[in-house]
């Protein structure tokens, strides 16, 4: 059987970490995989599986547009066109779609192709970006507009996919509606109950919708018990506070960590992982900031040393990062954010209503003087999502396909 998978990315970030996770379980089945990406640097070790759709000019081309014309999904037509001739040549059994946001693949040709050949599709959405007019995430103004007739005067333009001058929601809404709806045979995939609740209530709703929650690798992320991580920054008696993030703004709960640090004493000390020199120039000197990484050993380890897991974003379709944390042995405390509450239970975290930064502060506290989660509660609720298991699913969907 040969599956591809076209992602934004391939092998870094966690929706390319998911597509190279699916890689390997498929190659070790005996079936054939590639990954087709858009952007960035691939690890090596995938190299032999990744197909690079263009190249920085047009991805580059296809964002500039995009800032002034609000057309994500309009360029890259040459690009798009080149990667279809291979994808003939490759021919494969299924054909899974993953992120087609990030500005290197057109959508138009795309979908027109996946309706000319009739191959069996499975879509998995890791946002919401497929079903409105612009945005990724309405969550974190409450928007509905997707679903009462449709995008308009888009209060988040200067969201991601930015738009600096021109307003195109309505027309985008429309444009997704038409090219989206059709396909012979697709099968949307969400990682949560969550967004499969909204997908059945937008134009996707036509189509069967399965869960399948994201898994992790349980023999790398598990309790690190040599680390040096509070040695090599000094933080043998602090209580560390965790936050880990692919890219951190205010919808993943930054003002909330920098609130917090007013708040707690210097017996506290917060580590953000993965932020960046524009972030670094935000946060206050208190909060330890280590920027991004792929290296998941390194992570483990400083999961390991952190006291309790914090994640308070407004806008998470699951959260991977959650249950890393929880297989390693540590609790979290979390807003209820989309489907980020279906990571935890009451023998492993708490969750506290959106916002509350009050809650979130007793029970930060509460966690780190008398923890009521052991170690083996929180290691036990993360088996449920083993890499393994879960994209097993995947394999099951695929050979149901291919059958057809």
């Amino acid at each position: 059987m040969k599956i591809l998978q076209i992602n934004s990315v391939c092998g870094i970030r966690s929706t390319g970490r998911i597509c190279a996770d699916i890689a390997d379980i498929l190659i070790a089945n005996g079936d054939d995989c590639r990954v087709a990406y858009g952007r960035e640097s691939v690890p090596e070790s995938y190299n032999d599986i990744a197909v690079r759709i263009g190249n920085d000019a047009d991805v580059n081309c296809h964002a500039f547009t995009s800032r002034i014309f609000d057309n994500t999904g309009h360029g890259s037509k040459k690009a798009t066109r080149d990667f279809l001739k291979w994808v003939d040549e490759y021919a494969p059994d299924v054909i899974h779609l993953h992120n087609l946001h990030g500005y290197y693949i057109n959508l138009e040709l795309l979908f027109q192709y996946l309706k000319k050949v009739q191959k069996p599709v499975v879509w998995t959405l890791h946002d919401c970006w497929a079903f409105t007019g612009h945005c990724a995430h309405f969550d974190l103004i409450g928007c509905n507009r997707w679903e009462n007739g449709g995008c308009y005067d888009c209060p988040q333009k200067k969201r991601y996919p930015t738009s600096i001058f021109f307003d195109r929601s309505k027309k985008n809404f429309v444009e997704k509606k038409q090219l989206f709806s059709g396909i012979n045979d697709m099968t949307i995939v969400t990682p949560s109950q969550w967004l499969a609740d909204l997908v059945k209530r937008s134009f996707l709703g036509c189509y069967p919708i399965q869960v399948i929650h994201n898994g992790i690798d349980l023999n790398v992320f598990k309790p690190a018990y040599k680390g040096d991580f509070r040695e090599r920054y000094g933080l043998q008696n602090k209580k560390i506070l965790l936050g880990v993030a692919s890219a951190w703004s205010d919808s993943k709960g930054l003002d909330v960590f920098i609130e917090l640090s007013k708040r707690l004493s210097d017996q506290y000390k917060i580590v953000l992982i993965g932020t960046n020199d524009s972030i670094d120039s935000k946060l206050p000197d208190n909060i330890l900031s280590i920027h991004r990484t792929n290296d998941r050993f390194m992570l483990t380890q400083i999961y390991t040393d952190a006291d309790v897991f914090v994640n308070p974003t407004r806008a998470e379709v699951f959260g991977l990062v959650n249950i890393e944390a929880l297989a390693c042995g540590i609790p979290g405390v979390i807003f209820r954010s989309g489907g980020s509450p279906e990571c935890y239970d009451n023998t492993c975290g708490v969750v506290v209503e959106k916002n509350d930064i009050d809650a979130m502060e007793r029970e930060i506290i509460r966690i780190c003087n008398s923890n009521p989660f052991d170690l083996v509660s929180c290691m036990q609720f993360a088996r449920k999502f083993d890499m393994y298991e879960k994209y097993q699913e995947y394999l099951n969907l695929y050979n149901l396909k291919s059958s057809d």
